[in-house]
């Protein structure tokens, strides 16, 4: 089955070079995700917790624009500036998966875009 590169109603103009939204084989892949406020664009200040609710909270947001919702995640995969931060991160990660969390890889690196300390980007299944 070929990609399809989803572009739903309410999908903002992507700002960089890549699809937000892709589809093949009944699964929905949405491209990273840092916690940048969609008004501004700019990372959210208040420490990694914050980051991490405003990350998930555009995950959530491309997500349904796809007709899916966090329940339907069946893979993610982290990235994180500061794995001293982990902890703290997998406590605002439980928010938005309390039961059955997706399988998730976490990976730390020196530097992701827009100066944000995590980035995800998640695999859905329909």
């Amino acid at each position: 089955m070929p990609k399809t590169v989803l572009r739903p109603a309410g999908l903002p103009e992507g700002r960089y070079p890549f699809s937000q939204l892709v589809e093949a084989n009944g699964f929905v892949f949405v491209a990273g995700q840092v916690g940048d406020d969609p008004a501004t664009g700019a990372v959210v200040p208040g420490g990694i917790g914050a980051e991490v609710r405003q990350m998930l909270e555009n995950v959530g947001a491309k997500l349904r624009l796809a007709g899916l919702d966090f329940g339907d995640v069946v893979k993610a995969t982290v990235y994180l500036t500061d794995m001293d931060e982990f902890a703290a991160y997998n406590e605002a990660y439980r928010e938005f998966f309390p039961v059955d969390p997706p399988t998730r890889a976490t990976v730390g690196v020196s530097r992701l875009a827009l100066g944000a300390r995590c980035e995800i980007e998640v695999v859905a299944a329909r």
